[in-house]
This record gives structure tokens, C-alpha cells and sequence, in this order.
């Protein structure tokens, strides 16, 4: 295709200059544009290197159809942007392997539609602080990098795809920072997305990342990143790598069809993982390796390992933190390997185990607390020497054997239990201790608790019941025994018999052999590095179909959800009485009740067969501080728990200082631990406008607000959300946030005190302290609260409230100066003790 002409449309209002004019050449209408001009490029390929320094707009024509308009010079950059211009519509080929073929240096151009073919050092490449938006560009570069930003560089990339790459398919390094949204990156080798270098950090936004020869995501060199709605899927290594002290936060992520590890974590690394689901993993799901390494996962699922590995592998002083997770249909579920190295677990459920669900060896150690571990050839497994931690509150179903303690380790179990288990509900050998408190085992086809001799296990307050060969088996150096049952026998006292002595809870051995050890404790003296399985003979679990439903038993109680044993609940009459006999507020009243009234009639519809109209519960309180928002809040919240609309009707009052954290993750977690603490009730959230800034930058108010819109959707009937603020700041803050605007029924609005509602909350506050308003100081208040300023200082309520306190303080100053007050004297409050007008 032949070179065309250039079609410059001047927007200027000049008289000497031409509005239009046509050019042979890119360079010479470049030269003759100037600021707002428009270049209009025909068909034809044009050999040029084009250096854009002016605001105008270079575009393709209108009907030219995808890559009519190629700018293909033979080496260099073929365009290289150093001003805020627009580029449309235009294929860009670059051929110097030691160049990009298309070079941002600086501004914030707009490239929309441009497709870039080349075989370059980098397909576009962004650096020198430019900021541009790359909107719905393609890029195939199969000798080198996708997209490389660096340099302070940034920008919005939106709706790009990388269809090949030599290297990784987006670069982020030096202390760049972009935002990619709805992105797509394959065939890229090296990694998907690799971000390196302090201050370097990369925000991503349902991106999908997949066939990758090599990483799909790698951080490195203390970068950061933050993915929401993301997924990695198809690498050829891991699905997610992090070293060198690498920050990554991933927030409904998905990453699954992982030959290797789906996330391998080193070096000091830290992620935090949150309502994601990692499946599907020819290695461990995740893998987390030396001290200072950290992993917290909340709400996320491990399911499907395709390999012969543990799904979740800690070592060399790693950390590891499960809250409310779900690990199923693995070899392995948790396996803790090495001093320092720790797994806390809580109220997560791990089934549908192969193997061992927690496994602890080499001085490593767990805690579980509230979990479920089901499905299972061992429940927990503590192997040597120093390994150990505590199960609290943790209930082990249908195992093969519920805990193996061995070779030195020591446990501690408190209040679990144990059931439907094939071998032994506890067994204890070689040289094994461990404390096992307020546990029980039931049904047990061998032993409940089986300790062998030599082993100094403590045992308090234990029970048994149901197991086919006994409740306890000991031997004759038995274990401390202190106030446990079983339902075979009497109350134990404080200590086994002495060697030798017949024991209360000792069962006879079958004829012709000693007691039967579960299978997999024959496997004690191997422990296995990195994704090896115990050796010796394993009966393995029966692979069942996953379940449905969500990880918590029906009935459960979510953690930090408020105590189930309240109060009994007040009459709604009883508490709306309570908020009629507030000053003021007569149309919050009446917008209340009329909500109300809704829910009631909506419920009576329903139990008359009749179709109730939905009643969005949700709230916006907009007025000045001291106008009783909170207190309207907390009465809203024990009406609707009357009507048996909200379980519990506590209130949860939170401020943006309760939500945003200080780093890239941790603002997830705490927006997610609020709503938790207030589920059943209502989460108040004061000055709500704050998560929202004017000058927002890379503040994380936003992600508070991403993680509150997904809460209140998956739980819009049992939780309550009031957001509250200065009038026009939570008119700013629901324009910018459509999404939070849509989930809230309505807006009631607490205008000011008056003067006279004022006195009568002073007066209030006097009764309630036994003072009295003396002769003339109701009209001293009066004239008082009139002249009073109402700045943005005033607090409405709260200023009466200080006004009364300062009048008892100026009281009693003049009170004191009395040899023998009468009752008249201690209580009556005049207008000399008004303070001052500010």
C-alpha cells in the first residue's frame, strides 16, 4: 500500500491561517499542526518516525477499516508522543529490537484503537512520568515486552490486549505505577504481568491473564500490587510468584489450571488474599517459604489439586493465616514444616482430605480455632520434637484417625471433637506428649483416646462415647489422667495408677497381638520435604463430589458476628416511644416510621399470600454533627430486630479511620471485619464522605468502598448499612459512587436545632442531673442559642449538652463559695452561669 495524504484541520480562529490543508507527508503535517488540530491520515503506509510534540489528534479515516493506515518506518521508534496528543485508530510496526515501536514520554495522551505490530525491544513503552490512557489498544510483539511503564510513569490502560509477547506481556518497573482495567494478556513468555522495583506498584481491575510461558503475575524488588475481579489461568510455572520483600493484595481473584504452584510466595513477601478461589494446581495452592513471608487468606477457597501435594505448604519461618477458608479435594490439606514457621486457621473447613488435614513437623506450628475438618485419613498430625501448637474449638468428622501426636511433639486440644473416625480418635506414640482439655471422641470404631507407653500426655476433663473398643487405652506408664468420663465407666481422678497397676479405663488387647496402630502412624520416622506425601501405607479418603452451599454449618456463628444470647428483644412500640420522646427531629421521625410501616404491611401482604414490595433497608443519614444521627441509628436497628427483621440489632459505628488501611490489601480486611462484627445488625458508618476525597489519588477509601458495595449485596438481608455526613459532602460522595447510591432506599435529612429545641434538650439534661432552671434562665438560653454562631463548629445537640455542662461547672464554682447551701443553692442554675458567647 502506497503512502497517502494527511488532512489537517485547523481549530484555531486565526484569520491568516488556513482551516484545512493536505500534505505528502505525516512530518510535514506534524510541523504545520498546531495545538487542538486534527490529522486525518489516508490509507497507506507510511515509512515515517513520527515525533508528536503538539496537543492535536492523529487519526485513521473514518471508513479506512482496521490497519489501513500503518506507520512503519524500517528501524527506531516509529511514533514517540511528548505532549498530551490523541493517537486513533492507527496500526504502528516497529522492527528495531532495540527500540519501542511505540514510545510515551511524556503528558497524557489519549491512544485509542491503535494496534501495534512489531517485533521490538517493547510494543509501547511508557516512561518520564507521562500518564496516558490507553483505551481498547492490541498489542503483538512476540521478540520482546507487551507494555513496559517505568520512570514514575503511570496511566489508565482500559480494555487492552496483549496477543503475543517475547517477554512479559506488561512490565511495570522503577517506580511506575498503572491502572489496567478489563485487560487481557496471553501468549506472553517470561511472565503475564511482572512488576519489579521499590515504588513500583500496578493496580488491576478484572483482568485476565492465561497462556503464559512462564509466571502469570510476578512481583519482585519490593513492588506492589493491588488486583480486584482478576483471573490467571494456563502458565506453563507458577500461577502467581512473589519475592524480594514483594507486597500483592488480591481481592475476588481467581487463579486455577496451574501446573505448578498456583501462588509461591519467598523473601519476606506478603499477600493478601481475599474472597478468592485457587483450583486446579499441579503443586501447592499456595507456598509460602522463608521468615518474614506472609500469606492472609480471608473468605478464599483450595480445591482440586491435580498433583500428589499439599495445598497449603509453610516453611523456613513462613507464615500462614486461614480465616473463614474452605480447602477440599486434596492430597494435603495444611502442612507446617520448620521452626518459626507458622498456620493460624480459624472458623475454616478443611474436607475431602486424601491425606492429613493439618500436618506440623520439624519445630513448626498451627492454631486452629472453630474449624471443621472432615472427610479424612488424619485429622492433625504433630510428628517430632517441638512441633506443636493448639486446636480450640475444632470438630474432627469421619477420619481414619482424629490427631497422631509423635516423637516428641506437644499439642494442646481444647474443647474439640472427635467423631465417626475408623482407628482411634487420639493416638499418642514414641515418645509423644500433648494436653488434651474438655475434648470428647464419640463413635469410634477402635479407641477414643490410645496412648502408648512412655508417652506423658495430660488428659482433663475429657470424654468418651460410643467407641467400639474402649474410651481410653494406656499403657502402663500411663499418661495424667484428671476428671475424664466415659461412658463406660466413672470420673477418673487427678492421675493415672503407677506403672504396673491395673488402670479404670484400660481395655484388653486382643489375643495374639498388640494394640492396633492406625495405619498412617507407621509413616512417623519420614517426614516429607516439600511436596511429598508420608511414606508407608495410606488408605486414602473416598473423592467425593464437592458439596454445595458456603464453608459455615447452617446455624453457625460467623466470627465476630455478635453474641447469639442477647437482651430479649423490646416491643417496636416500646422503642418507637423512645424515639418520639426525642426534641426535634420531626420528618426523621415520620420517615422512619413510614419505613416501618412498609416492612410491617409488606410482611402481613406475605402471610396473606399476597406479592410484598421490596424494602430496600438501607439507610443515608445527611445533616450536621449533634443532630442524633447515631442515636436514631441505634433505635432503627432494635425496631427492625423487633420485627424480627435483623437477629440481633446491635449497632456497629465505624469512621473511614476503622476502615482504610495503611497499605495496598489491609483496607479489604478491615472493611470486611466491620461488616462481620455488625452482621445481623446495623454497620453505622459516620462521616462516609471521607472514603471518597475530592483529591482521591491512589487513596484506598476506594477499595473500602468496592468491598462494602460486594458485602451489602451478598448480604442484603441481614445486615443493615447507614452511611451519615454533612449534607452536600454525602450528596458528592453518592454522585461519584453510583454503586453505593443504588443499594440505599432513601435519604433522611436532620436539620438543625432551633433555639427552642435547644432549651429543651438543656432542660432535659437538667432533670435528668437533678439541677432546675432558675428565674429568667429559660430566657437567658433562649436569647443565648439565638445569638450563639452557627459555623461549622456548632454540634447541634452536643452544643446544648456542652452548654449545660458548662453552666453546672460555672454552678459550682459559685456554689462552693457558700458555707451551708440549701437545696435551693445546690440545684437551681441561673443565667450568671451561662458561659460565654464564643
Amino acid at each position: 500500500m502506497a503512502q497517502g495524504t494527511v488532512q489537517v484541520t485547523h481549530t484555531g480562529t486565526s484569520r491568516w491561517r488556513r482551516r484545512t490543508g493536505e500534505y505528502a507527508s505525516l512530518a510535514a503535517a506534524l510541523q504545520a499542526a498546531a495545538d487542538g488540530d486534527v490529522l486525518t491520515v489516508a490509507p497507506g503506509t507510511y515509512r515515517e518516525n513520527l515525533v508528536i510534540e503538539r496537543a492535536v489528534t492523529l487519526r485513521g479515516p473514518e471508513r479506512g477499516g482496521p490497519g489501513s493506515v500503518r506507520i512503519a518506518p524500517a528501524e527506531g521508534v516509529a511514533i514517540a508522543v511528548r505532549s498530551s496528543a490523541t493517537v486513533q485508530d492507527i496500526q504502528v510496526e516497529g522492527q528495531d529490537p532495540t527500540a519501542a515501536a511505540l514510545l510515551v514520554e511524556e503528558g497524557t495522551p489519549v491512544l485509542n484503537g491503535v494496534r501495534v505490530t512489531a517485533r521490538s525491544a517493547a510494543g509501547i513503552e511508557v516512561r518520564g512520568g507521562a500518564r496516558p490512557t490507553v483505551r481498547q489498544c492490541t498489542i503483538d510483539n512476540p521478540a520482546g515486552v507487551g507494555v513496559s511503564v517505568s520512570g514514575e510513569a503511570g496511566g489508565v490502560y482500559e480494555e487492552c490486549e496483549v496477543v503475543a509477547a517475547g517477554q512479559a506481556g506488561v512490565s511495570v518497573r522503577d517506580g511506575a505505577h498503572p491502572r489496567l482495567e478489563q485487560c487481557r494478556v496471553h501468549h506472553a513468555s517470561g511472565a503475564g504481568i511482572a512488576l519489579h522495583g521499590e515504588g513500583s506498584a500496578a493496580e488491576a481491575v478484572g483482568c485476565e491473564v492465561y497462556e503464559i510461558k512462564g509466571s502469570g503475575l510476578r512481583i519482585a524488588g519490593r513492588a506492589s500490587g493491588h488486583f480486584t475481579d482478576c483471573r490467571v489461568h494456563r502458565t506453563t510455572a507458577d500461577g502467581v510468584t512473589l519475592e524480594s520483600d514483594a507486597v500483592l493484595t488480591l481481592a475476588d481473584c481467581e487463579i486455577h489450571d496451574i501446573p505448578e504452584n498456583a501462588v509461591d510466595l519467598r523473601s519476606r513477601s506478603v499477600l493478601t488474599l481475599t474472597r478468592s478461589a485457587v483450583r486446579r494446581f499441579g503443586r501447592n495452592g499456595l507456598s509460602v517459604w522463608d521468615a518474614g513471608t506472609r500469606v492472609d487468606a480471608n473468605g478464599c477457597e483450595v480445591h482440586e489439586a491435580t498433583g500428589d501435594y499439599p495445598a497449603v505448604w509453610v516453611s523456613d519461618g513462613a507464615t500462614a493465616i486461614l480465616d473463614t477458608c474452605r480447602v477440599h479435594s486434596v492430597p494435603d490439606a495444611v502442612f507446617v514444616l520448620d521452626r518459626g514457621s507458622r498456620a493460624d486457621v480459624t472458623d475454616s473447613d478443611l474436607s475431602r482430605i486424601g491425606g492429613t488435614a493439618v500436618s506440623v513437623s520439624d519445630g513448626g506450628a498451627v492454631e486452629l480455632h472453630d474449624c471443621r475438618i472432615s472427610q479424612t485419613t488424619t485429622g492433625a498430625w504433630f510428628r517430632d520434637h517441638g512441633s506443636g501448637g493448639v486446636l480450640s474449638g475444632c470438630t474432627i468428622d469421619s477420619a481414619a484417625t482424629g490427631i497422631i501426636v509423635t516423637r516428641g511433639a506437644d499439642p494442646t486440644v481444647e474443647r474439640c471433637t472427635i467423631s465417626s473416625v475408623t482407628e482411634a480418635g487420639c493416638y499418642v506414640s514414641a515418645d509423644g506428649r500433648g494436653t488434651f482439655e474438655g475434648s470428647r471422641v464419640t463413635g469410634s470404631e477402635g479407641f477414643g483416646f490410645h496412648v502408648i507407653d512412655g508417652c506423658r500426655t495430660t488428659l482433663r476433663r475429657c470424654r468418651t462415647e460410643r467407641c467400639a473398643r474402649g474410651g481410653y487405652e494406656f499403657g502402663a506408664d500411663g499418661p495424667t489422667v484428671e476428671e475424664c468420663t466415659g461412658d463406660e465407666s466413672a470420673t477418673v481422678g487427678a492421675a493415672a495408677e503407677p506403672s504396673g497397676a491395673p488402670h479404670p479405663f484400660r481395655t484388653p488387647v486382643p489375643a495374639g497381638g498388640g494394640a492396633e496402630i492406625p495405619a498412617d502412624a507407621e509413616a512417623a520416622a519420614s517426614v516429607p520435604r516439600q511436596g511429598a506425601l508420608p511414606t508407608g501405607p495410606r488408605a486414602r479418603a473416598p473423592q467425593l463430589e464437592p458439596a454445595s452451599g458456603g464453608s459455615r454449618k447452617p446455624g453457625q456463628q460467623a466470627k465476630n458476628q455478635a453474641p447469639v444470647e442477647q437482651p430479649p428483644a423490646r416491643p417496636a412500640g416500646e422503642v418507637l416511644g423512645e424515639l418520639d420522646a426525642l426534641v426535634g427531629l420531626e420528618s426523621v421521625k415520620r420517615e422512619v416510621r413510614a419505613l416501618i410501616d412498609m416492612i410491617e404491611v409488606g410482611r402481613r401482604r406475605e402471610r396473606a399470600g399476597l406479592k410484598a414490595a421490596s424494602v430496600h433497608r438501607h439507610l443515608v443519614f445527611t445533616g450536621s454533627p449533634g443532630t442524633g444521627k447515631t442515636t436514631v441509628a441505634r433505635l432503627y436497628g432494635e425496631i427492625l430486630r423487633s420485627l424480627q427483621v435483623l437477629e440481633h440489632g446491635h449497632l456497629v459505628e465505624v469512621s473511614r479511620v476503622d476502615l482504610v488501611g495503611e497499605h495496598i490489601g489491609s483496607t479489604a480486611l478491615r472493611t470486611q471485619e466491620a461488616f462481620e462484627r455488625a452482621q445481623g445488625g446495623v454497620l453505622f458508618i459516620d462521616e462516609a464522605y471521607a472514603l471518597s476525597p475530592e483529591d482521591s489519588g491512589r487513596d484506598f477509601g476506594k477499595e473500602a468502598v468496592d468491598t462494602l458495595v460486594k458485602l451489602m449485596e451478598d448480604h442484603r438481608d441481614g445486615t443493615v448499612v447507614i452511611v451519615a455526613g454533612y449534607t452536600a459532602e454525602m450528596d458528592r460522595f453518592l454522585a461519584v459512587n453510583p454503586g453505593v447510591a443504588s443499594r440505599f432506599s432513601r435519604t433522611i435529612t436532620f436539620g438543625d436545632y432551633g433555639p427552642a429545641e435547644l432549651l429543651s434538650i438543656v432542660e432535659q439534661q437538667a432533670v435528668e442531673q437533678e439541677y432546675r432552671l432558675g428565674e429568667g434562665t429559660r430566657e437567658a438560653l433562649s436569647a443565648y442559642f439565638e445569638a450563639l454562631p452557627k459555623g461549622s463548629s456548632f454540634g447541634n445537640g452536643r452544643t446544648a449538652r456542652q452548654t449545660f455542662e458548662a453552666m453546672v461547672e460555672r454552678h459550682a464554682g459559685r456554689v462552693a463559695q457558700f458555707t451551708e447551701p440549701d437545696t435551693d443553692d445546690l440545684t437551681l442554675l441561673f443565667p450568671g452561669d451561662l458561659p460565654e458567647l464564643p
